[in-house]
């Protein structure tokens, strides 16, 4: 776990796990999308594959990368060991409030229709 977390610790690292969540990328591709050397974004890749949260392929000449996100589980059921229980946001606490907000915001319209214009004016004069 130790070392899992070294390897997300640097902000480059953590750019190169998000592109490659969507898709296999070759180190190539990795490297256009940053301002630092080739061989330091290699660098960079060598620390994540060494993690195991990256594999690479040899097809013919290019290097092609996968993200491998089997060794975070252990990370990520320790920090959600800090975190409270109660303070979890899960799918389901997240339609309740949501089911609780939308039931909110019809009894405040019901509420708004109920009353009359008339009853405004007075509550304004008084």
């Amino acid at each position: 776990m130790d070392e899992v977390a070294a390897a997300i610790a640097d902000p480059v690292r953590r750019q190169i796990l998000g592109m490659l969540r969507d898709t296999p990328l070759t180190a190539g591709a990795i490297a256009d999308r940053f301002a630092i050397s080739r061989p330091a974004v290699s660098r960079h890749l060598r620390v994540l594959r060494e993690s195991g949260l990256v594999h690479d392929e040899l097809v013919g000449r290019t290097r092609i990368y996968r993200l491998d996100p089997g060794p975070l589980a252990p990370l990520v059921d320790w920090l959600g060991g800090l975190v409270a229980p109660e303070r979890l946001v899960t799918p389901d606490t997240w339609e309740q409030r949501l089911d609780a907000l939308e039931t909110e915001v019809r009894r405040t319209r019901r509420e708004r229709r109920a009353g009359s214009p008339a009853d405004h004016r007075t509550e304004r004069t008084a």
